[in-house]
C-alpha cells in the first residue's frame, strides 16, 4: 500500500512539473506549509506534494490578477 502511494504521489508531482513551468515560490512555500501539517497527521511527504500542487495553483491565480 504505501508503495502505491509513493508511486501515485510520484506520478502527480511529475505531470504538474511536466505541464507547466513551474513558479517556484509559490510550490516551496506550499510544500514548506504541507509538510509541517501532513507530519503532524503523519503524513509529511504527502503533505508535501499537495502543498506544493495548492502553492502552485495560488501563485498561478495570483499571476493572473496582476
Amino acid at each position: 500500500m504505501t508503495h502505491r502511494i509513493a508511486l501515485i504521489s510520484a506520478l502527480t508531482i511529475g505531470a504538474f512539473l511536466a505541464g507547466a513551468p513551474a513558479e517556484a515560490k509559490g510550490c516551496l512555500k506550499g510544500a514548506v506549509v504541507g509538510g509541517v501539517a501532513g507530519h503532524m497527521a503523519g503524513h509529511g511527504k504527502m503533505g508535501a506534494a499537495a502543498g506544493c500542487a495548492v502553492g502552485h495553483h495560488n501563485a498561478n491565480k495570483k499571476a493572473k490578477q496582476g
